[in-house]
């Protein structure tokens, strides 16, 4: 799977690359070659800085999203175990009754 980050980095470095060579064989004035440059230079910058924003923006709704699930899974078996655990009791209950019935018949013959 490719990374959104990784593809908008790769076409802002082939943006950048190809401003640059046309810029560079521009037939225009060393000055304003370089201002271009760095016109573009801070564009890129700029848009870097955007895109790693939307990165981390991503990130952490992600990591949201991930902890209401590990929580709604945890209540879950919570409920469940609980549930198991009353199945458990009910069973030792009717065995101690079948038990204490036991005992009364012992008791009542001796």
């Amino acid at each position: 799977m490719i990374n959104k980050g990784t593809v908008t980095v790769g076409l802002l470095l082939g943006t950048a690359i190809g401003a640059s060579l046309g810029l560079l064989f521009a037939p225009d004035r060393g000055s304003r070659t370089r201002e271009k440059l760095k016109e573009e230079a801070e564009n890129i910058k700029d848009q870097i800085a955007k895109d790693a924003i939307e990165v981390k923006d991503d990130i952490v709704k992600s990591a949201i999203s991930g902890k209401e699930t590990l929580e709604n899974h945890f209540e879950n078996f919570a409920s469940n175990a609980s549930y198991k655990t009353e199945s458990v009791i009910t069973f030792l209950e009717k065995q101690l009754a079948d038990l204490k019935e036991r005992n009364k018949k012992l008791q009542k013959t001796s």
